[in-house]
């Protein structure tokens, strides 16, 4: 069986059965765990399935209606116009994700006209708890699921993102300081609504030009964007 046989048919398998687990996805089709994993993240990074908090994977924004707009296309289109304000106003690039079971996927960047500065991210997808963005999505779930989110982790881990997310919730925003990639910088902040799913904005910089002092003016830029996207969603 061909990779894009496989791939279609486990994206028909959830399109028309609903969710299943990796093991039950792979033995339906005689694929090896692992080859069936790599399929199932090259749906997920694509829009064709969604990663569910219990592990399980089911059909994502792509395979929904026929006829009717992708929510993280719809979400990007209200956004943009958003975001390029949000750039032009701070000179920084700016990010918007969707929570994607433990990861975020960035659907949108906006990048500055700087030499030095933070490119394009989209299509591509970051552990939640490492991103600014990631981490202000995972500030607002409920405690179930972001035990399902973070059980993965060592205990270790998990813990010292838990007393993280705790300081988010109080503050309002999130900040990834070189988590993911050395010399970035990001500060993100969830975008109120879920009529499109979970999604966030985040303005990243190279470290160098990373200043507390400027944070307040961030966040309150941010918060303000956040909510105009919220309203044209």
């Amino acid at each position: 069986m061909s990779s894009v046989d496989a791939a279609l048919l486990l994206a028909t398998l959830l399109r028309q059965e609903g969710p299943t687990r990796l093991t039950d996805a792979a033995a339906r089709f005689g694929l090896a765990p692992s080859t069936a994993h790599r399929l199932l993240a090259a749906l997920v990074h694509r829009d064709f399935a969604v990663q569910l908090p219990d592990r399980r994977y089911a059909a994502g924004p792509v395979l929904g209606s026929a006829g009717t707009l992708a929510p993280s296309s719809a979400l990007r289109d209200a956004a943009l116009p958003h975001l390029r304000a949000l750039v032009a106003a701070q000179g920084e690039s700016v990010h918007l994700v969707v929570l994607a079971g433990a990861e975020v996927r960035f659907v949108a960047t906006v990048e500055c006209e700087a030499v030095l500065r933070v490119g394009d991210r989209t299509g591509r997808t970051l552990a939640a708890h490492r991103s600014a963005a990631g981490k202000a999505l995972l500030a607002g779930l409920d405690p179930e699921e972001l035990a399902g989110m973070l059980a993965r982790l060592a205990p270790a881990e998990a813990a010292h993102v838990h007393r993280e997310l705790r300081a988010v919730r109080r503050r309002g925003f999130a900040v990834n300081d070189q988590a993911t990639e050395r010399g970035l910088t990001a500060v993100g902040v969830q975008v109120p609504g879920a009529r499109d799913g979970r999604a966030a904005i985040s303005l990243a910089m190279p470290r160098v030009r990373f200043d507390r002092d400027r944070l307040p003016v961030w966040v309150a830029a941010l918060t303000v964007t956040a909510a105009a996207i919220g309203a044209d969603r």
